[in-house]
């Protein structure tokens, strides 16, 4: 019933890793409810590629506890599968964009900006939080339609504008907080994957020491707007990320 082969069960037998229930005068290995609980345990261990050896110094330890651990299975199997809906998905859209011809192309994620302004902002953002982290982000984006990565580009603009438009207020209102809501999932979308608190509160430190962030449609620094936005942000991750 569990699709495990006689043979493996000897070899379970062998290494002390699942022991019959009881062994009757012909030789049968017999396995009861407890033992059936046990090979559970082997085998979702197994799925989360965890050595045999491991597994049973896991099994053996005093208060090992059969409920708490079948809770741990389902968090790492809830995370796994997450992961794994992400990447079908990831593979669906690169299918669909280039059987489309609509691949995004590496230098379309920096459009607008000449060639050699646009590697040194890539090569500025790789200094600060790493190649790993930029590499995932652009391919995130690439996976995108143009049509999407636009709708993206807009509502960002959209919601800094209504931010910017709401400084004078108390960065720690319900108001203020719901937009920053929006903010930090769209830096979500930008980055490709969900900043946690730290991250997200130190985007909002760099706000203020990098007046590029925080440039009004002048194109001017906006000292009030980076202030307010470090505040907001610190205050949001404190809140709803921790």
């Amino acid at each position: 019933m569990a699709g495990v082969s006689v043979r493996t069960l000897h070899l379970y037998d062998r290494m002390g890793l699942l022991k019959p229930g009881i062994r009757t005068a012909a030789g049968y290995r017999m396995y009861g409810e407890k033992e059936l609980l046990r090979l559970q345990q082997i085998l979702f261990y197994r799925e989360l590629d965890i050595p045999l050896q491991e597994i049973r110094q896991i099994l053996d330890q005093p208060g090992f506890d059969t409920v708490s651990a079948l809770e741990s299975h389902r968090s790492a199997l809830k995370a796994r599968l997450d992961r794994i809906m992400i990447l079908m998905d990831t593979i669906n859209k690169t299918i669909f964009n280039l059987k489309e011809g609509k691949m995004l192309q590496h230098e379309e994620l920096y459009e607008g900006l000449p060639k050699e302004k646009a590697e040194a902002y890539r090569q500025e953002a790789i200094e600060k939080w790493g190649e790993e982290a930029v590499e995932k982000s652009e391919y995130q984006l690439k996976n995108m339609t143009r049509e999407e990565l636009n709708e993206l580009k807009e509502s960002f603009m959209a919601v800094n504008h209504q931010l910017a438009a709401m400084k004078d207020q108390d960065p720690e209102s319900p108001a203020v907080q719901e937009l920053v809501r929006k903010h930090y999932g769209y830096i979500a979308r930008f980055w490709g994957t969900a900043p946690s608190a730290e991250a997200y509160a130190g985007l909002g430190d760099l706000y203020m020491q990098d007046e590029r962030y925080t440039r009004n449609d002048a194109d001017t620094p906006d000292p009030a707007y980076a202030g307010f936005m470090r505040t907001a942000m610190a205050y949001f991750a404190a809140n709803e990320l921790n």
